[in-house]
């Protein structure tokens, strides 16, 4: 399906990082026929909204009593599902399980019965570990995730194969995203936007020290991805004709934290200042120590841009966002 200004897409979550990223390049494509779905309660993720063009809002809520009703939500080419309890610490698992799998499954019959096309978040926490790979062509049923989040994408990930429609939508196990518009997310944020605020408050920086063997403080790895390229590949497999199934979303190079943190002070043409604290005893079991996407997959629909360097990333981010206080789509990328 090309993505063109006369095609209707509903953009869930759209208020958060990375649906609010979407709306943001899908409004530089010449897109604003835009129907947004969220949560917003009592926070501040509204702001996400400010600067973007979309034709309607409906609370999330809403839109599922709809769906469950059998209305008809008007034309609807394309769903974006990034709507979803993202907390990977979040303890009710009921909770979870009706954001993050039930309202999936509802959206997806919905997509299917109306002919739009489905693309949804999964997570690299799907994959636990890592000890059973992180291939997204790989048997699903061998996965083991360390949190009841990863879970409940998982068991969709796993439903969407067993009703035989998952080559018939798009899975998206994105991997460490960081970038404008994560403020709202708390304790979720990524380090880069903790450890900006850290620094620019104390001068130094806190990363957690080590616990495996295999792995010296602040040598921990992960796969770190900016928004703005991750709205590029979303956007890519939405529109391709070849793209079915799960894909991998990262830079496809595994980085340290060092590097990660450094890159920060950089920006800031600051020192590195680095402090090691102890993990809290209930990560301990539940930390990644290396994630890296394979992205093999997505190169095969013909994706071929790639990614920024991380320190570019970081600098965009730290310099014409944070510093600015400014959102996508309030001037330093218009």
């Amino acid at each position: 399906m090309k993505i063109s200004a006369n095609k209707r897409i509903l953009v869930t979550g759209g208020a958060g990082l990375i649906g609010s990223a979407l709306i943001w390049r899908l409004n530089q494509m010449g897109c604003d026929r835009i129907l947004v779905s969220d949560h917003l309660n009592l926070g501040e993720k509204w702001k996400n909204l400010v600067p973007l063009r979309y034709e309607d809002y409906i609370a999330g809520d809403d839109l599922r009593a709809k769906i469950a009703a059998g209305e008809d939500l008007g034309q609807i080419d394309l769903i974006l599902h990034m709507g979803a309890c993202s907390a990977t610490t979040e303890k009710d698992s009921d909770y979870l399980m009706r954001n993050n799998y039930q309202y999936s499954q509802e959206l997806c019959r919905y997509a299917l019965k109306h002919g739009a096309k489905f693309v949804y978040a999964s997570s690299a926490a799907t994959y636990g570990d890592g000890a059973n790979g992180m291939d997204d062509a790989g048997e699903l049923e061998p996965l083991r995730p360390l949190n009841m989040y990863g879970y409940s994408k998982h068991l969709f990930d796993k439903w969407a194969q067993r009703e035989g429609i998952l080559d018939r939508i798009v899975g998206l196990k994105f991997f460490n995203v960081f970038g404008p518009n994560e403020n709202h997310k708390g304790e979720m944020r990524s380090v880069v936007n903790k450890a900006f605020h850290q620094i620019r408050e104390t001068g130094r920086v806190s990363l957690f020290k080590s616990h495996h063997p295999d792995y010296e403080d602040g040598k921990q790895m992960r796969d770190f991805l900016y928004v703005k390229d991750c709205v590029e590949m979303t956007l890519h497999l939405a529109s391709s004709p070849l793209a079915g199934g799960l894909y991998n979303l990262g830079s496809g190079k595994a980085q340290t934290w060092l590097d990660l943190v450094e890159a920060i002070f950089a920006a800031l043409d600051m020192e590195p200042n680095i402090d090691f604290v102890e993990m809290p005893e209930h990560l301990r079991g539940k930390y990644q120590y290396f994630t890296e996407a394979n992205v093999a997959r997505l190169e095969k629909t013909g994706y071929t841009a790639g990614t920024r360097p991380l320190k570019e990333s970081v600098r965009d981010y730290v310099q014409n966002y944070l510093v600015a206080d400014c959102f996508l789509g309030d001037g330093a990328d218009e």
